[in-house]
């Protein structure tokens, strides 16, 4: 579950955990629309692509304190995107919700992948 702190709203109710490099790798291919949580092991930059992602998504990019560093919304299918900011967790929304820079998120895991 992704709580929106700063809004007092839920982003999402289920997502999908990657925390494997080949999980990561996978992300949202050839899924139904779902959101998906990824988490490093330290802050990086971040680059994606959304080959065969057959819809648009909201891109979240977070800090080690789980706040909204960099957003990326309306990622087309079959496009590439790189982050000017370095994130901990990387958050793929099919189904968008109420977010902005600097918003605090709490994450509660709830499935691995």
């Amino acid at each position: 579950m992704i709580i929106n702190k700063t809004k007092n709203k839920i982003i999402s109710e289920k997502e999908i955990v990657c925390r494997s490099g080949i999980s990561q790798a996978r992300g949202l291919m050839f899924r139904k629309r779902k959101n998906l949580i990824m988490i490093f092991n330290r802050e990086r930059k971040i680059s994606l692509h959304n080959f065969f992602v057959f819809y648009p998504i909201d891109i979240l990019v977070l800090n080690n304190n789980k706040i909204i560093v960099e957003i990326k919304r309306n990622f087309r299918p079959f496009t590439l995107w790189n982050s000017k900011k370095r994130g901990s967790y990387l958050i793929e929304l099919g189904f968008t919700s109420d977010y902005e820079l600097g918003d605090r998120l709490n994450i509660k895991l709830n499935s691995k992948f």
